[in-house]
């Protein structure tokens, strides 16, 4: 064989390889790429479409007041029997006996103080007392006159109690006055509520919450919602958990809700939180919404069993002791 020729075949053979390499790499890179460049759907949180109960709100403050209330002055030289305060009578009961009568409840409630002022001669000889019901508590407010037009008797409204701020009173508008104070710009409205349990002193502060324009709608949480100039959309979620961009038409908001007028129907699954993470036609893992996190064991550590002792770093220390000692002793022999 001729020296160019086997120059050529080397050379031929040379590339052949280099060739080989480079489409052998590009395969199996395609082959990886294709098996692991598809990454996993992304967990997102997702909620229903449900019925809620949808209210607006006018909030203000009042000053509990009895149902009912008698005073009685009394002349201290004709008590006979002393007066029992702050007890709860029955109708007929006996309040304190007089030289001249007996004072009897007129009706059920609780015996109240209340005394003269200092500078006032008459308290040295005289004492002035409560009958009050507080069976019932009447509450009345001023509400700004714009929300006038919706306030009438018998609205629900929510009444809290500084003293005990984790429970919510029920009470209605008993009822409104006939004008508007001129110089408040308000309705005097009075609010009427059980206190069956006696929870409300006469003078508390009241936070009064008057709920109007009530009604059943569809909601869905207030993070769900994507504003885009003057139009409202949400990701929907389809059967093959495939999200879509969808404009509604939303109401009023009320507790982290809000009101669904179009858009949706009942049953829809919606993205509830982490809309940076979404986009149209993208393929998600739903999580529901207030589903509990399983938490990974893999952090903690074993822990040794009531019969086992942990072992120690310095084991070896303690048996390298050991051995010296028995050195030692065979010496002394």
């Amino acid at each position: 064989m001729k020296r160019s020729t086997k120059i050529g075949t080397i050379i031929l053979a040379f590339f052949l390889i280099i060739t080989i390499v480079i489409v052998g790499r590009t395969m199996i890179g395609n082959h990886f790429k294709k098996k692991f460049s598809k990454r996993p759907p992304p967990g997102i949180i997702v909620t229903e479409v449900v019925v809620k109960n949808f209210s607006q709100k006018v909030s203000t403050y009042g000053t509990a007041t009895p149902f009912r209330t008698k005073s009685y002055k009394i002349e201290k030289y004709e008590i006979v029997s002393p007066i029992e305060f702050n007890k709860r009578l029955k109708k007929g009961d006996l309040i304190t006996e007089l030289k001249t009568r007996n004072l009897i409840a007129s009706f059920d409630g609780v015996v109240t103080k209340r005394d003269f002022s200092n500078d006032i001669k008459v308290s040295e000889s005289s004492l002035l007392i409560n009958l009050e019901d507080t069976s019932i508590i009447y509450v009345d407010v001023d509400i700004p006159e714009i929300y006038s037009r919706f306030i009438e008797e018998n609205l629900n409204v929510d009444v809290k109690f500084s003293g005990n701020n984790d429970k919510i009173y029920s009470g209605i508008i008993d009822s409104t006055s006939g004008r508007i104070d001129i110089e408040k710009r308000s309705l005097a409205t009075r609010i009427k509520l059980k206190n069956d349990n006696f929870d409300i002193l006469p003078g508390s502060l009241l936070e009064v919450t008057i709920k109007y324009n009530e009604k059943n709608s569809l909601g869905i949480p207030d993070t769900s919602l994507m504003m885009e100039g003057d139009k409202t959309y949400v990701y929907k979620v389809s059967e093959k958990n495939i999200t879509n961009k969808t404009e509604v038409v939303i109401g009023i908001r009320d507790s982290g809700f809000i009101e669904i007028v179009s858009g949706l129907s009942q049953g829809n699954n919606i993205v509830a939180e982490g809309l940076k993470k979404v986009r149209p036609r993208l393929e998600i893992k739903p999580i529901k919404k207030g589903a509990k996190k399983v938490k990974s064991n893999w952090k903690k550590k074993v822990e040794p069993k009531k019969n086992e002792t942990k072992k120690s770093k310095f084991d070896w220390l303690k048996k390298l002791n050991i051995f010296n000692k028995s050195e030692k002793k065979d010496t002394k022999k």
